[in-house]
């Protein structure tokens, strides 16, 4: 594993330098998502995907953020997100666990939280800290106060390490994609990704 760090390559870019890789994004998905894509949800079919991919990278959301790792110049895995906007629909339909005012929680002004939407490691370099090391290094970027992230309840494996990396959660949400399961909304401290390194 160390030696498999020691090579991992990072390369930071925003929605036009991501949008302009665009094959080697699906490419990291259809190696990363092998058993999701073969159950046949909707949506986790590539296209599916990829539709969600062109929408988050379009030129208006400046604030969209993208690394690439690579291992002896491939591409191992991939991570993106970006500053919530004021009036972000990232929060729609959120149910809070604990008594906290919702419209002061879910208040944004494009400083405030860093969306962090996905993260995925091809099936070959799973396991191996990649996952962790983009991780680090997309949030260890980031200025804003804090990340939030959405996971599937049942997704034990992520729940687990996100949990291990300073998640935690504070309710849950449907986002208005077709074919969308709904979600556990976590929050992280962006000081903590700093910190932890």
């Amino acid at each position: 594993m160390t030696s498999l760090l020691e090579g991992l390559e990072f390369e930071h870019c925003d929605a036009a330098a991501a949008r302009s890789i665009r094959d080697t994004v699906e490419d990291i998905y259809r190696r990363s998502y092998v058993q999701a894509i073969a159950s046949g949800d909707p949506f986790d079919s590539p296209s599916e995907f990829m539709r969600r991919f062109d929408s988050y990278t379009d030129p208006r959301n400046r604030g969209f953020a993208y690394v690439i790792a690579r291992v002896d110049g491939k591409p191992a895995g991939q991570i993106w997100g970006w500053s919530l906007p004021e009036n972000a629909r990232w929060w729609t339909g959120l149910n809070l666990d604990i008594g906290d005012d919702l419209e002061e929680f879910t208040a944004e002004d494009g400083t405030r939280t860093f969306g962090l939407s996905e993260i995925m490691v091809c099936t070959e370099y799973a396991g191996r800290g990649v996952a962790r090391a983009l991780h680090d290094e997309l949030l260890g970027s980031r200025t804003e106060l804090r990340a939030t992230l959405l996971v599937e309840a049942d997704n034990e494996r992520a729940y687990q390490r996100y949990r291990a990396w300073g998640w935690h959660r504070i309710g849950w949400l449907r986002p208005g994609w077709p074919d969308a399961p709904k979600f556990d909304v976590l929050i992280r401290d962006l000081d903590l990704a700093v910190n932890e390194k």
